[in-house]
């Protein structure tokens, strides 16, 4: 309440001030200047003269924009402290000692920004998921930027501080922001923004509305129906889609380490993308990760008997994707988290017989418990995978400029369709409720961002991968 009426006596102060300036005419250009004093509101006025002026104007110039760090191998714009003033004025002091008076005000400033950006930048419409840690809501950016598509539909992934902290996974979530300010792909997910509240962290991602691919896996039945095999033509190209989207994290040391339909999406015209870095990991060619962490039905071997894991414990993952959009089922299950595990880890993989044998080959290859003898685990990596025999039909240039066609498109009613989501999200009220804010909040430094490229939509992501390939 102190700072408040504080800031409420400067600009009263400052409005008495200026309600006193007058406009002298032209004819009286060379009468005495009178100067207006402004001290009491922005503090003393430093001494002048001709042969500074030029100096010090180009020295608040630069010290109007915030440094700016590149991160040229991606052309990406990252976030950068927000400048402070060496000597800030009484009206810069009431209005930083009163940034927490609302939650949208501890929003970092960003150098792209044109302002803050929060929750009532967006319009809730609906609930698409939800998690641990929050929830996914279809909002649309008010202003209509042209964001997302030309229409301002994204999706909000919002986050509880207090339970990341609780669960220990403040560096999961911080390292999920990061690793999507740096991927560019056309299958996968391209992060928009980032904010934080009080009390949340705030994703702001394109909305892709052909939903989940577990949805059509399950709901629709698009690979089967009752297990039985539709076509091995109809998963060749969304497996060569997660195959060349999972190259490209591990080409920038990233592993995904969560790999299910749960966490692909698929577009209006059928393609999948990969989303939801939750559990991702910046990990270098020579370490090896000890976390126990991912969906016991798709986690290596490696990862349950704490061995130590790398980017190959995604390739398995991959085999029990390809395994379930085959098969229509993982190929190990079992209610108790335990036993499933124990059959993981040492029961062999039983292969449907309706596969052809190219099929059953890959799986094979994919699903080796020895993670030095899985195929993508050698010196060529992912491209093992590539030239496998049974990707024998897929031009891979071609799949990464989306010039294949899936034969499967999701039936979507607009920009906003929510019908390919589960109606037990979507019947959920659209409510980003409050929550408790922790007692520390150093924990989310620097979260903020802005993508550098808003204006790319879902067709521009050829576009960005191009230019992320071929940096400046």
């Amino acid at each position: 309440m102190v700072l408040t009426a504080q800031k409420k006596t400067l600009h009263s102060k400052l409005a008495l001030k200026l309600s006193k300036l007058t406009i002298p005419e032209s004819s009286s250009s060379t009468s005495a200047t009178v100067d207006f004093d402004f001290s009491d509101v922005f503090g003393p006025t430093p001494p002048s003269s001709s042969s500074q002026s030029s100096s010090s104007s180009s020295t608040l110039a630069a010290a109007a924009d915030p440094e700016i760090i590149h991160h040229r191998s991606h052309s990406f714009v990252g976030p950068s402290p927000r400048f402070a003033p060496s000597n800030p004025s009484p009206l810069d002091a009431a209005l930083d000692s009163d940034e927490n008076e609302d939650e949208i005000g501890v929003i970092e400033v960003e150098p792209e920004a044109a302002g803050k950006i929060g929750p009532g930048d967006f319009e809730i419409l609906r609930v698409v998921g939800k998690g641990a840690f929050g929830k996914v809501f279809q909002v649309r950016k008010k202003g209509r930027d042209g964001i997302g598509g030309g229409d301002g539909i994204l999706a909000m992934k919002v986050m509880r501080k207090e339970t990341i902290i609780k669960n220990n996974h403040v560096d999961y979530m911080k390292a999920e922001r990061d690793i999507l300010t740096k991927v560019v792909h056309p299958f996968i997910v391209q992060l928009r923004y980032s904010f934080q509240t009080k009390s949340k962290l705030y994703l702001i991602l394109d909305f892709i509305n052909g939903g989940h691919l577990f949805f059509h896996l399950y709901r629709q039945g698009i690979f089967s129906s009752g297990y039985v095999l539709v076509s091995e033509d109809q998963a060749r190209i969304y497996a060569a889609e997660i195959v060349a989207a999972v190259s490209h994290l591990h080409k920038c040391g990233i592993v995904h380490r969560d790999l299910k339909p749960e966490n692909i999406l698929m577009d209006t015209d059928g393609h999948v993308l990969l989303t939801d870095f939750g559990l991702a990991k910046e990990i270098d060619e020579s370490s090896r990760s000890n976390s126990m962490c991912g969906t016991t039905e798709y986690m290596a071997p490696e990862i349950l008997l704490s061995k130590g894991h790398n980017k190959d414990a995604d390739w398995w993952s991959v085999g029990i994707l390809l395994y379930e959009m085959l098969s229509g089922k993982p190929p190990f299950t079992h209610a108790n988290r335990k036993k499933l595990q124990e059959r993981i880890i040492n029961e062999k993989v039983k292969l449907p017989p309706r596969l052809t044998s190219e099929a059953h080959s890959l799986l094979k290859e994919l699903l080796q418990k020895d993670p030095s003898k899985r195929l993508g685990s050698g010196p060529r990596g992912a491209d093992e995978i590539k030239s496998h025999k049974w990707f024998r039909s897929i031009n891979w240039k071609k799949l990464e400029a989306r010039e294949l066609q899936p034969k499967f498109k999701p039936d979507v009613m607009g920009k906003d369709c929510t019908a390919n989501f589960d109606k037990c999200w979507t019947a959920m009220p659209p409510d980003d409720s409050p929550a408790a804010t922790p007692t520390t909040g150093e924990h989310f430094q620097g979260y903020t961002y802005v993508s550098p490229n808003p204006w790319l939509s879902s067709t521009g992501i050829e576009e960005s991968s191009t230019q992320a390939r071929n940096p400046l």
